[in-house]
C-alpha cells in the first residue's frame, strides 16, 4: 500500500483575529487578500499592504506558510499596479494564488512562486502538466472534479494538487459566474459577487393565455414563487466523512473556504480538520470521530452539508432547502475587555449587551488573542461575588490571556 502523505491544512484569514485563530487551531498555511484583485475584494475582509510584515512575522513564528490571493481577472490598465504589488509582497509570502495569464507573467518576471486558482477551472492532467511547465508550483483543481479524477490527476502528473474540503460552494463553474455582473454590475470574476443565486426567485407570467380570438392576454402582475426558492443556492461542502479518501488520493493541500466568515468559524473548522487529518495519519480515524467533528463544525455558520461533486456531477441534491445558517450555536455580544491582569490571569469586562452568569460558555475574540473559549467561573466586582453581570456593569473573572479592546461573546446553544 502506498504510504500516506500528510496534507497541508490551508485556512482562510480575513483579518488578524481570523489569522491568529487559524494559527492557534493548527493550520499549516493561510490564504488572504489585500483588498483588491482577489475573489473577496468587496467583502471588507482583507488586509492592507502595511499589514504584510506582521502577517509574515506571525506566520513564520508559527511555522505556517502564507499565500496571497491575486486571483481576479486583470484588465488592460492594471498590469503596472499588480506588478508593484507582486514586487512588494514577494518577500512576505510563500506564493501567490493567481488565475489570470497576465498575472502569471508578472509572477514569472519577478521569480515569485505561484499557485493556480480554482478560478482557472483546471480539470484534467493535460492542463495541470501545461501549467506546471509554465512555472506553477501547485494547481487548485476545479471543484467539478470527482474524487476519482483528482486521484488520477495526482498520479499522472506528480504536481502538487490543492482541493477544497469545506465551506460554501458556487453554483457556477468554479465560481466563474456572470449573474451578479448582469443583475448588479458587480463582477464575480473581480471579487464583487452579490450572490443573487442565494436569493428567492419568482417566475413572472407574461402572455399567460389567449382569448377566444387567439389574442394574447397579458397578466404581467401574475407571478409564481419557485419552490424550493433556493433553486440556485448550492449546499456547503463538508468532507469529514471521507477525509481519509482525500488523503489517499494524494492531495497536497486541503483548503477550507471562508475568508468572509468570522474567527470562530475559522477556529472551529481548522481544529476539526486538524484532528481528522491527524487521526487518519495515526490510524485513529473512526465513524465516532467523524460524528463528533461533524457536530463540532455544525456549531458555526453553515448551510446544509453535502459531499460536493467528489462523487458525481451536479444534481438536484446539490441545492440547499434554505439560505439561512443552520449553525447549532449563536454568538451574542456581551461587551469588551477593559483591563487584563496578567499575573493573576483575570479579565475585567464592561458588559454592553448580553448578560452573563457563572457557568455560561463565552468566547473572547481579538486581533492578537484570536479566539479564546471558556466556561465562566466565579464573577467578582471589588469585594462582591455577583450572581450575574448585566448591561452597563463591569465584572472580573479568570480568563486565559486576552487584551484590552477584545470582544466578549456569550455562546447560545440551539
Amino acid at each position: 500500500m502506498k504510504k500516506r502523505m500528510r496534507p497541508e491544512i490551508l485556512a482562510p484569514a480575513g483579518d488578524f483575529t481570523c489569522l491568529q485563530a487559524a494559527l492557534d487551531a493548527g493550520a499549516d498555511a493561510v490564504y488572504f487578500g489585500l483588498g483588491t484583485f482577489n475573489m473577496r475584494a468587496r467583502s471588507g475582509v482583507n488586509f492592507c499592504e502595511a499589514d504584510l510584515p506582521e502577517v509574515a512575522a506571525r506566520c513564520r513564528a508559527a511555522g505556517v506558510k502564507a499565500y496571497l490571493t491575486l486571483n481576479a481577472i486583470m484588465f488592460e490598465d492594471e498590469a503596472d499596479e499588480i506588478d508593484r504589488i507582486v514586487a512588494y509582497a514577494k518577500p512576505f509570502v510563500d506564493a501567490f494564488i493567481v488565475s489570470d495569464w497576465g498575472v502569471i507573467s508578472i509572477c514569472r518576471r519577478h521569480g515569485a512562486a505561484f499557485h493556480i486558482s480554482t478560478q482557472m477551472s483546471t480539470s484534467n492532467s493535460a492542463a495541470v502538466e501545461f501549467l506546471a511547465s509554465q512555472g506553477a508550483s501547485r494547481v487548485v483543481l476545479a471543484r467539478e472534479c470527482t474524487l476519482d479524477e483528482v486521484r488520477r490527476i495526482v498520479e499522472k502528473t506528480g504536481v502538487e494538487i490543492e482541493c477544497f474540503v469545506h465551506g460554501a460552494q458556487c453554483v457556477a463553474e468554479s465560481g466563474r459566474c456572470l449573474m451578479s455582473h448582469d443583475a448588479f454590475g458587480k463582477s464575480a470574476c473581480r471579487g464583487e459577487c452579490r450572490q443573487p443565486c442565494r436569493r428567492r426567485f419568482k417566475i413572472q407570467a407574461v402572455d399567460l393565455y389567449e382569448d377566444a380570438d387567439g389574442n394574447p392576454v397579458h397578466e404581467s402582475d401574475t407571478a409564481f414563487e419557485v419552490e424550493p426558492h433556493t433553486v440556485l443556492s448550492a449546499k456547503d461542502l463538508c468532507s469529514l466523512a471521507f477525509i481519509d479518501r482525500l488523503v489517499d488520493a494524494g492531495i497536497a493541500s486541503f483548503k477550507i473556504e471562508g475568508r468572509a466568515r468570522n474567527a470562530n468559524y475559522v477556529k472551529t473548522c481548522v481544529e476539526a480538520y486538524r484532528r481528522a487529518v491527524d487521526a487518519v495519519m495515526d490510524g485513529t480515524y473512526t465513524p465516532a470521530l467523524v460524528e463528533e467533528l461533524t457536530e463540532k463544525v455544525k456549531t458555526v455558520f453553515h448551510r446544509e452539508f453535502s459531499s460536493g461533486l467528489y462523487y458525481g456531477r451536479p444534481g438536484v441534491d446539490q441545492f440547499a432547502d434554505s439560505e439561512d445558517s443552520l449553525a447549532t450555536s449563536v454568538k451574542r455580544h456581551v461587551g469588551i475587555v477593559v483591563d487584563y491582569f496578567l499575573k493573576a490571569g483575570i479579565a475585567q469586562v464592561k458588559v454592553q449587551d448580553h448578560e452573563i452568569r457563572p457557568g455560561d460558555e463565552i468566547q473572547v475574540h481579538g486581533p492578537t488573542t484570536g479566539v479564546v473559549e471558556l466556561t465562566l467561573g466565579e464573577l467578582r466586582r471589588d469585594d462582591e461575588r455577583p450572581s450575574s453581570a448585566a448591561k452597563g456593569e463591569w465584572v472580573t473573572f479568570r480568563c486565559p490571556r486576552c487584551r484590552v479592546g477584545d470582544k466578549v461573546f456569550y455562546i447560545e446553544r440551539k
